[in-house]
């Protein structure tokens, strides 16, 4: 497995480096046979090197979702859109790119953190001819 896949994997898996909230603490949601994983980082934590390779700004005010898309136990492509809100109802579009390693398929998109507060997350997955939703809030601040 890649360096990047198991990055990406450890990230969507692992706890949040810019959050405590009260999401799900394994930060997935299940819909029948596919399971959705996710997860948000600020993008200063990714290696330069791996930052590079997919084609992400690194920045302690730049955070990313990742958003992995599971049907057994296998990763598969999916069509996965979002937006994200602040409390005052300020929207921003998450724009998500395909993530593709030999050992799978994952999705990110950055949105900016330029101050410590609450966000809603509203998460679109279509994949199989199937659409689910699901939304989380956190509380987003940027990396020191």
């Amino acid at each position: 497995m890649s360096r990047l896949a198991i990055f990406l994997l450890t990230a969507c898996l692992g706890t949040s480096a810019i959050a405590a909230d009260s999401i799900d603490a394994n930060r997935k949601k299940d819909f029948g046979d596919i399971t959705v994983h996710y997860n948000t980082f600020t993008s200063s934590f990714l290696p330069p090197e791996t930052a590079q390779k997919i084609g992400v700004v690194r920045s302690k005010e730049k955070g990313l979702i990742n958003v992995t898309v599971i049907k057994g136990v296998a990763p598969v492509a999916a069509q996965v859109t979002g937006t994200i809100k602040d409390l005052g109802g300020k929207s921003e579009v998450l724009t998500f790119k395909q993530i593709t390693e030999k050992s799978g398929v994952s999705y990110l998109a950055p949105y900016s953190v330029t101050q410590r507060e609450y966000k809603t997350f509203t998460i679109n997955v279509e994949t199989g001819g199937k659409a689910h939703s699901f939304q989380f809030n956190q509380e987003q601040f940027p990396a020191e």
